[in-house]
Parts: structure tokens; C-alpha cells; sequence
């Protein structure tokens, strides 16, 4: 879009490190600078974001419904100053149950790792129970706010006799995606994310929207809104590529037989 950091642009950063409590805070002393632009890419981020000023423009990168919690009113006329891109990673939660179904026929029972602390975590939920339901399969959901909660999320995936994990949306697990994925390997559990380096680090399959795009048409909006366009003329816009990774080496290590119809259907198999 033409800017240069500390040439024709000044960035501020505030990471919270997973703790959402501190988001208020942080976005509060961002708008007493008077920036030109939030760019805010988690949803608890954008939320507060939103929350402390109705004014300086917000560009959100989500993996929800922008809609549902409570970012824009509609995505093509987002209004105010909020607009953004969502990568669909919350809609398509259900599908990697019903990968995971197809990976593991005979298995009755699986986990759903999710932050209780993220505003799409009901959403989440309920989309996988009607997934589950409609698969005959029980899940039983397990919380990890921290990441010191991950070894206790394993244990208790081992003493349910879990068959598998899906790993629900939250910028808690995408930045530990590979401690995620080398673990569920150590516990022998069969496990699918959303995407990032889960599957190149050992979990057995990824499959979710692209961060990267989701985050390059934010950037591009931010751009846009520098040069003088507002956020409420800017439809929110969705990261229509989904990806498939198979790690076929997690799956032999594990037993498992990959079904030939789920690696024809991958973008990218892990050999």
C-alpha cells in the first residue's frame, strides 16, 4: 500500500500474551495516542478495541461470525468504525470433527480442546455439538486458558479414552500450535487444527481458512483507511481458501491407515 515503517509510518505494538484481561488496558492507552488506525488481529483484541473508542477506525482479522460477536452489524455495511476479514475458522470447526470422523470410523467418543475466556467459544461449541449429534459421536470438551493447562488437557483426554482432538479456534493455541502438536503425538492422540504448523510439527491433519490472507486483506484495508477511505465503506471481507494437511507419517507412527478419499481431498500430504 505504499508505507514504510519509520519512514512514512509509525507502529505501536501492545501483545498481551494471551491474557485477555490485559487487552482493556492496552487498548485504552492506544487511543489516548490518537493513532490513525487500530489494527487489532484477534477477536478479544478487536473487542476491545471497539469498546474503547467509537471513533478511530478498527481493522479486525476474526475467526468468527463478525456479526455474532458483536464487531459489525452486517458485513457488507459494517458501519461505524469497525470493518475487517474473517477466515472462517469458527465455521468450519464442524468439518474437522467430520474429518476426524472419517479418519477414526469406529471411534464414538472425541475431545474439543477450547479457551473458555474467547467470545467465540459458545458459538464454537454449539456448531460441534449439532456436528456431533449428527455423526452419533459424543464429545466431551476440555478447557485450557493458559499454557501451563495443556498438560492437564492431555491427562484428562487420556483418562476419557478420547479417540481423537479437535482443537477449537483461539490465538492461545495457534501460537503454541506446535507444542500442541508434539504433545498430542507424545499422548498417542490423533489431533486436527485449524492450520499454522500443526500438522508439519506432528499433529495428524490441519484444516482451516488462511491467516495469511485473512491477514494481508486487513493490511490492505488499514492501507486504504491511512489514505483516507472509513471502515464503514469497506465491507468486511472473508478468506475464502481452505486448507487440508495430512500428516500421513503422524498416522502410521500412530497405526492409523489414512482413507484414500481424505488424502485425495488434501492440498498438502506430509510424507
Amino acid at each position: 500500500m505504499g508505507y514504510v515503517e519509520s519512514q512514512n509510518l509509525a507502529l505501536e505494538y501492545r501483545w498481551a500474551e494471551g491474557q485477555y484481561d490485559r487487552l482493556p488496558a492496552m487498548a485504552a492507552d492506544l487511543v489516548h495516542r490518537q493513532p490513525s488506525a487500530i489494527a487489532a488481529f484477534t477477536t478479544p483484541a478487536a473487542l476491545a478495541a471497539k469498546t474503547a473508542t467509537a471513533s478511530i477506525p478498527i481493522v479486525f482479522t476474526t475467526i468468527g461470525n463478525p456479526v455474532q460477536i458483536g464487531l459489525v452489524p452486517s458485513l457488507s455495511r459494517p458501519s461505524g468504525n469497525v470493518t475487517g476479514a474473517t477466515s472462517l475458522n469458527v465455521r468450519v470447526g464442524p468439518k474437522r470433527l467430520e474429518l476426524m470422523h472419517e479418519l477414526l470410523p469406529a471411534a464414538k467418543d472425541m475431545a474439543l480442546l477450547l479457551n473458555p475466556n474467547n467470545p467465540t467459544t459458545e458459538n464454537q461449541l454449539k456448531e460441534m455439538q449439532v456436528a456431533a449429534h449428527a455423526l452419533g459421536l459424543q464429545v466431551q470438551v476440555l478447557h485450557a486458558s493458559t499454557e501451563d493447562d495443556f498438560d492437564a488437557v492431555f491427562a484428562r483426554a487420556s483418562e476419557l479414552r478420547s479417540a481423537g482432538l479437535v482443537i477449537g479456534g483461539d490465538i492461545l493455541f495457534t501460537g503454541n500450535s506446535d507444542k500442541l502438536a508434539k504433545m498430542a503425538l507424545r499422548h498417542a492422540l490423533p489431533a486436527i487444527f485449524q492450520g499454522g504448523t500443526f500438522a508439519a510439527a506432528g499433529g495428524i491433519m490441519d484444516y482451516g481458512g488462511d491467516f495469511a490472507e485473512a491477514n494481508r486483506l486487513a493490511g490492505v484495508y488499514t492501507g486504504r483507511i491511512l489514505k483516507g477511505e472509513k471502515p464503514a465503506d469497506l465491507p468486511v471481507q472473508q478468506a475464502t481458501r481452505v486448507q487440508l494437511v495430512v500428516n500421513v507419517n503422524t498416522a502410521s507412527a500412530l497405526g492409523i491407515t489414512v482413507p484414500v478419499s481424505l488424502l485425495g481431498r488434501a492440498d498438502e500430504v506430509i510424507e
